[in-house]
């Protein structure tokens, strides 16, 4: 499969031929039952190609893991199913998200060419060039040129808005004050260490990057929430460092932070970005629902809304694993106390805290708003979790906006 890079000129609304939809409709099945095998051989081939994008772009845990080896080769076909499918959501939520994070680790348009070199060979190693005629291959050139130009042309419009030009997001921060949250969560408060170009205003609940230069000389790159409040000159970011489990590996980068991040200590950052802020709420009632450090955010919508728009109708949902070791739920509560027509619950897998409930989260018993905006953040399984209660509850999915501190594999079917 060959195609050049086209720069961009597509929307969301850019649509399949008939042709090319029909080819996408037959081959749709056999592409995404081998999304298993052929995520790995694509970036098998690509890091041989460019091992650079492992130490300095990619992250080294999800790959060891799997979960971005299926989240990225998987996007490609859940947005062909969505092109091809009656009725079916818009892709625009998908893309959006995913250009945000592409916007915030500095993702330039010629990548989109060598992502395609190599994708498009692993499935035509993977299927074979008798399953992958002319035909087929052009067809699903269209799919993941359609999707690459739609991304390549709202990073541009985040870069613009950025006031920056495609990638050059990096910059430096100093560590002006550390605070243990709990026993693995830590916040780091960051400035500008040169006054006269302080750190940039952000919108809550975005995120930025943080780059590190670990022993091996890899630059990693892991995505932190700003927790803290805006219009201070500082940023706050709060990172749980991230353990072994089973086969999973310990986190690269958290560990490093908290390892060695002390005050005083500069910092690669990047420019704030990201789909899940205040604004996604509108202004009207606004559910915010989150697990452990999906918190982040949370309070950083929070800090927003207590200063700037105290009377604004608020329910607050949040599930932590240790009551007596949970980070931030001091400081939610404080500052939920300071908006009129706000109210939080909680819950806690272990111990008891004041008008806490005991276990998972559970929506039963609540009665939300119907004409709120929910905003979720969390891991994997909260995220399946609640979203199954909403749908039980009648949510429509327009009113609900995910974030996930992981790969995007979520989407795709159980």
């Amino acid at each position: 499969m060959t195609a050049q890079l086209v720069m961009p000129q597509a929307t969301v609304e850019e649509s399949l031929s008939a042709d090319h939809e029909a080819v996408i409709i037959a081959t749709l099945p056999l592409v995404g039952s081998k999304i298993g095998e052929i995520a790995p051989v694509f970036y098998r081939r690509m890091f041989a190609a460019r091992p650079d994008l492992l130490r300095n772009t990619f992250n080294r845990g999800n790959q060891a893991q799997g979960a971005q080896q299926k989240a990225l080769a998987a996007s490609v076909a859940t947005f062909a199913t969505l092109l091809v499918t009656p009725d079916s959501p818009s892709p625009r939520e998908l893309l959006e998200r995913i250009g945000h994070k592409h916007a915030s680790l500095g993702i330039t348009p010629e990548q989109y060419q060598v992502v395609h070199e190599h994708l498009f060979a692993a499935i035509v190693e993977v299927l074979g060039e008798d399953v992958v005629t002319a035909e087929v291959a052009a067809a699903w050139d269209s799919v993941y040129w359609i999707m690459a130009r739609t991304l390549i042309a709202f990073e541009a419009d985040l870069y613009a808005g950025a006031g920056v030009t495609p990638g050059d997001v990096f910059r430096t921060a100093r560590v002006v004050e550390r605070v243990e949250e709990s026993t693995d969560v830590t916040s780091f408060v960051l400035t500008s260490p040169d006054t006269d170009s302080p750190l940039p205003d952000f919108v809550p609940g975005q995120y930025v990057s943080v780059g590190v230069h670990l022993p091996d000389g890899a630059r990693q790159l892991r995505q932190y929430s700003l927790s803290g409040p805006t219009g201070t000159g500082r940023w706050r970011i709060t990172v749980k460092r991230v353990t072994p489990i089973a086969t999973d590996p310990a986190g690269e980068v958290s560990s490093w932070l908290h390892a060695h991040l002390r005050a005083g200590d500069d910092l690669q950052v990047t420019l704030p970005f990201g789909d899940l802020t205040v604004e996604t709420a509108g202004s009207g009632p606004v559910v915010l629902a989150s697990a452990g450090i999906g918190l982040t955010p949370m309070l950083g919508i929070l800090h927003h809304l207590a200063d700037q728009e105290p009377d604004r109708r608020v329910t607050v949902l949040h599930a932590d694993r240790d009551a007596d070791d949970a980070a931030l739920v001091d400081e939610l509560r404080a500052v939920v106390g300071r908006l009129a027509r706000a109210e939080l619950h909680t819950w806690f897998e272990h111990g008891t805290a004041p008008g806490a409930r005991a276990g998972l989260m559970d929506l039963g018993g609540l009665t939300l708003d119907p004409a709120a905006e929910i905003l979720v953040c969390g891991p994997s399984a909260f995220l399946q979790a609640l979203r199954i209660q909403l749908e039980k509850a009648h949510v429509a999915d327009a009113r609900v906006h995910y974030e996930l501190f992981a790969p995007n594999d979520w989407l795709l079917p159980a």
